[in-house]
């Protein structure tokens, strides 16, 4: 202890830091120097407050945000303790996604990209499965500098989220209505789709049928299926909702509307195996756009979000922690497959 306490004196003549930045400094020295090491306990707030004079709010402050870089850990009764060495991460960010789709795969990568080596991410997946996301969340609260969360659109999900202090929480995809002080970046689903069919009616009418691929309970958001619904019955279309694509069953004159990359693939081989033009046979729509969509069979007409701007609003929130209370916009990219 005499040695960490030497460390954190040694610091209180440098006039460019404040105090609670010499105790993070000193016990960051203490770390490098093999002072401190994984698994070694910190003495307690009040053993410091007796040793060095400082305020007890000042040690709390400086604790706290060791705990947000993921080198200490605070265990109930027992005090904190050392849980890393790597003393260049600047803050843990928890990333909670809900599966490793391409476009979250697209959003993942510029996340890590904006925000840089000195950040630490820890990313979990919960496959809409309430039960997980709430032993995610448990497990993982008070042990992170930053959440980024795409939340599950269940009424019990507001109250888990409120775990987090809303300062270290961002919400992101799906809209979730939490109090007003917390941040979100998410996208609208119902209205927008709905008005982007609408914008593509010349087209889906040069098919007799247009289907969608939906499996409630899925990790679809629901709001599309509304807006589907709404669209063919307000326009008069012949439309059908089908749970999953069957291999071979694809029928000429139809346009299929996809949200899941797997029914889309599906679909597309068997347009190739049985030589259906894409965009005069059959017609493909799909959700969320990524570069395969823009390039496969001359392009596959897409309504997206452009998750790598979520990213980079994502990121400047965990590194300048502003307030942003944001619906991004949805585009239509029409291309060949319509």
């Amino acid at each position: 202890m005499s040695s960490l306490l030497q460390k954190i004196k040694d610091l209180q003549d440098v006039n460019s830091l404040s105090k609670h930045e010499q105790i993070v400094n000193g016990i960051i020295d203490a770390i490098d120097s093999g002072i401190l090491k994984v698994g070694d306990k910190l003495p307690s707030i009040n053993e410091m407050v007796a040793k060095i004079g400082y305020a007890r709010k000042t040690f709390v402050k400086a604790y706290t945000e060791l705990k947000e870089r993921g080198l200490v850990e605070s265990k109930n009764l027992k005090g904190y303790y050392i849980i890393s060495e790597e003393t260049n991460v600047k803050l843990k960010v928890a990333l909670i996604l809900f599966a490793f789709h391409s476009f979250q795969e697209d959003f993942y990568n510029t996340f890590r990209k904006e925000l840089g080596k000195k950040y630490h991410i820890d990313i979990f997946f919960h496959h809409n499965n309430l039960t997980l996301l709430k032993t995610i969340i448990d497990n993982i609260s008070r042990k992170y500098g930053m959440y980024v969360i795409a939340p599950i659109q269940e009424k019990e999900v507001p109250s888990m989220m409120k775990q987090i202090p809303s300062d270290r929480l961002l919400i992101v995809d799906r809209y979730l209505k939490m109090p007003k002080d917390y941040s979100y970046i998410s996208q609208e689903f119902e209205e927008v789709t709905y008005q982007k069919l609408v914008e593509l009616t010349p087209q889906i009418r040069k098919y007799k049928k247009f289907v969608l691929f939906f499996k409630k309970n899925s990790d679809f958001p629901p709001e599309i299926l509304y807006a589907f619904d709404r669209y063919v019955k307000d326009f008069q279309i012949n439309g059908e909702v089908l749970t999953s694509y069957e291999p071979n069953t694809l029928k000429k004159s139809t346009a299929y509307f996809s949200i899941s990359d797997t029914q889309l693939w599906k679909v597309l081989k068997d347009a190739r195996k049985m030589e259906y033009r894409i965009g005069a046979d059959i017609g493909i729509l799909a959700h969320d756009d990524n570069i395969v969509k823009e390039i496969a069979f001359g392009g596959i007409t897409t309504i997206s979000t452009d998750f790598t701007e979520i990213a980079k609003k994502a990121a400047l929130f965990v590194k300048e922690g502003k307030s942003i209370q944001e619906i991004v916009p949805t585009h239509l990219r029409q291309r060949n497959s319509l």
